[in-house]
This record gives structure tokens, sequence and C-alpha cells, in this order.
């Protein structure tokens, strides 16, 4: 099949949907698929400027929100205009990967399956980008609605992706959960000290690793303020980050009313191929994910990478990461925004590092078993020939 996968954000980005993309072309191209992206990284900088960001910015300023939407309906129309441009390629089938590029999509009379990746309305509230109950929020809402209802088939990421589609559109969707490329993300800690020598970090420390964007779903301020408790037990503990997000300044600020800046490195987005080695120099690995004006988190790629990686993972108890997550036996599973649980994992696999080993090396054998890109891509491959009605 000639596939086409479209999303109306950026491509690649440091972020969750940017790796799913990824990985899910990498599968289905080993299985003999001719499979191309287009994003709105894809449009000239200067239109995607003029017609998407800056009017987004000045109608914000006026009404919270309006911009908002003015930008995703701005880049849904650009990127329908670029859909309209490589048509000539034939594409078989379009993999919408947002609500706005399925109705772009929709248009060009390509056949249409979307993937829904969350909960687009509830995330712009989380963010701060549109306030909760308000008329840009229903119409964010509806925006899904519509385009689950009109695509021919939906794969989400996680079961309550999929009920909460069936709950706002009446659509049954197919939950086909996250997965990685397994060739990719491997063991290596064989490189422990060679990569800590390449990014000047001592080969003493105990690095705890953050592959989170700083936003606030992501409860990326809790491995910050359980790090005094860590340091009291551990003194030689380093903290890193690799992300951006608007939680970058409380992040901060609690560094710097603990005196630990010298303890935590906040290296911004890390590039994707990069994030691998920190996962091999790394003695600990966190997704500390929290509930967040209705957001949880979904199988997240993050937590799958470290449990590739072989690293012992430490991830909150909320959404898909109790699904793919045994506490005590692949990781270890603690109460969302409780900061001593969480110091207390930490200090325990320090304390322990052969039985972080031991959760580490069943936790790739899980991800081996269960998350693999080759398989999830023979899934997808399923559905698009459903959606064609062919077998």
């Amino acid at each position: 099949m000639k596939i086409l996968i479209a999303t109306a954000y950026d491509y690649p980005h440091a972020g969750g949907l940017s790796t799913h993309v990824a990985t899910l072309k990498a599968g289905l191209e080993e299985r003999g698929h001719e499979v191309d992206v287009l994003s709105f990284t894809d449009v000239a900088p200067v239109v995607r400027k003029m017609y998407a960001q800056g009017p987004s910015f000045v109608i914000n300023k006026v009404r919270k929100g309006r911009g908002i939407l003015w930008s995703h309906y701005a880049r849904k129309n650009l990127l329908k205009a670029l859909i309209l441009k490589n048509k000539k390629k034939n594409y078989d089938i379009i993999n919408a990967q947002d609500p706005f590029t399925t109705l772009a999509a929709l248009e060009t009379g390509i056949p249409v399956v979307s993937t829904v990746h969350g909960y687009m309305a509830f995330e712009a509230v989380s963010k701060g980008s549109i306030d909760e109950g308000s008329p840009e929020a229903r119409e964010m809402q509806e925006i899904e609605i519509k385009a689950y209802q009109n695509t021919r088939k939906i794969i989400t990421v996680d079961q309550r992706l999929k009920q909460y589609v069936k709950d706002i559109s009446g659509v049954d969707g197919i939950a086909i959960r996250n997965f990685i490329d397994i060739h990719s993300f491997k063991p290596d800690k064989d490189r422990k000290n060679t990569l800590r020598d390449q990014y000047s970090l001592s080969h003493d420390e105990n690095i705890l690793f953050v592959p989170r964007r700083l936003t606030k779903k992501n409860g990326v301020i809790y491995p910050a303020l359980a790090m005094p408790a860590v340091l009291k037990e551990f003194p030689n503990t380093r903290l890193i980050y690799a992300g951006n997000g608007e939680a970058l300044s409380e992040i901060k600020k609690i560094v710097a009313e603990n005196g630990i800046e010298d303890r935590v490195d906040l290296l911004g987005a890390v590039a994707h191929d990069k994030v691998k080695d920190y996962y091999a120099l790394a003695d600990v690995a966190l997704v500390p994910s929290v509930h967040s004006a209705g957001v949880e988190e979904a199988t997240s790629i993050s937590a799958l990478e470290a449990m590739g990686s072989g690293s012992p993972l430490v991830a909150c108890a909320v959404g898909g990461l109790k699904e793919i997550i045994k506490d005590k036996v692949d990781g270890l599973l603690v109460e969302e925004k409780n900061v001593q649980e969480l110091a207390e994992a930490i200090i325990f696999l320090l304390q322990n590092p052969k039985q972080g080993e031991d959760f580490a090396a069943k936790a790739r054998q899980k991800i081996e078993d269960e998350y693999s890109h080759l398989a999830a891509a023979e899934k997808y491959e399923e559905i698009y020939l459903s959606a064609l009605d062919r077998k």
C-alpha cells in the first residue's frame, strides 16, 4: 500500500506523537509498504507565520482560546492544500494523527483512518491554552466529535481513550497500545561509562533521568521536589531532564529554593536518537505523570523506551502506566504527586541495584513480547485493509 501519515503538528519534534509516527513508519516500511509523512513542518516558514502563528498570537490576546482555534483551523487548511498537492502519488489511505488533520484529509477524498493520541480539548485546558467550560473548549470538543464520526476507522493508543471516543461520539475505536522500535531502544549498559565521558558526567554519580516534555500532566515538578530527600541518602545523585515546556520555570524555582542547582541538569529538547544514550548512562528512569484537567497518561512511549532500554523505571500509578508496569516485578509504581513515595522508590533502587537490574530485565522481555513496532505495524495494516474493504 501507499500510506500517508499526516499531522497538523510539527514533525519531527520532541514528543510522543512524533515518536509514534517515526516508529510506525519504520514498522510499516519493514512490512513492505510505501510510507510518506506530511506535517505542518512541510508548510513554508513564511506561510506558517503569516497564516497560523502570527494571527493566532494577536487573536489570543483579544480572547483567550480563539487564537488557538484560529491556529488549528489554519493548520488544517494548509495541510489540506499539501495533501492535494501530493494527491498525484495516489495514496491508498491517510492515517491522520489528530482531529483537525482528519477533517483536512476527509476533504481530499482519500480514505481516512484516524489515530487518537489524547483528549484534545481537555489537554488544551490542562495546558492553560483554553479556559475550562468556555465556548472555545466546547468548539474544540465538537471538532473531535465531527472527526471521530466521519473517519472510516479509529485507532486509540489505550483503552481509556477508546472509551472516551465512545462516550463523546458514539463511535467504537480499536485500541492498539503504543509501541517502540525494539531494535533502536535496547539495553546498552556496557557503554554506560563511555557515554558518561562523552556527556561530561561522573562515573560515580547516581543519575536519575526524566525523559519528559515539561508540561503539567507529565508531573515533572515531582522529581525536583523529591531530590532533597534523595540527596540526604545519596548526596552524589544527579537529576537530568530532557524536554521543554511551560513547567520549566516552576522546576527552576523548586531547584533554586532547595539550593540544588548543581545537582539538576535541564537539557531542553534532546534529539530522539540521543535520548537512547541517556537511558544507557542513567541508573533510574522516572515517568511521574499525574491527572490534570481530566487528562491522564496514555501508554507512555517514554515509559516503554525506558523499559526497553534496560533502565529500572519508577512511574506514577495513573492511566496507561498502570497497564504496562507490574509493580515490583518490572518496575515500581508510586502514588501520583506523592513526593515521599517517589523519593522512597528512587532510594530503594539506588540501595538495591541488583533488584533494579532484575526489574529492567523483565521489563525488556515484556517490551519484546508485547510492544514491538513490527507487531503493531501488522495490526495497523489489518485496520487499513479493513477500512478499504480489502481482505
